[in-house]
């Protein structure tokens, strides 16, 4: 017999109850700017095109950044 990994490997167990809350929570806090502004979204989404690759990776990375250091601080929540 062989010792390949991927018969010893862990099965991962998804909590999909938490996925698809968190996935809608990202769909509300994406929807929001397109209720609350409504007018001045063309002209933001405009601006948006208007950037040239470089700086739409460089908002992309800040913004996940931004995201990761916000779950890290939620989490940090936990313990109290």
């Amino acid at each position: 017999m062989s010792d390949s990994p991927y018969k010893t490997a862990a099965i991962m167990n998804i909590d999909w109850s938490f996925l698809l809350s968190a996935l809608g929570l990202a769909f509300i806090l994406e929807g929001i700017p397109y209720f609350l502004f409504s007018e001045r979204m063309p002209r933001i989404l405009i601006s948006i095109i208007e950037r040239g690759p470089r700086q739409l990776r460089i908002l992309g990375l800040i913004a996940m950044i931004f995201g990761l250091l916000l779950i890290s601080f939620g989490q940090s929540l936990v313990g109290l």
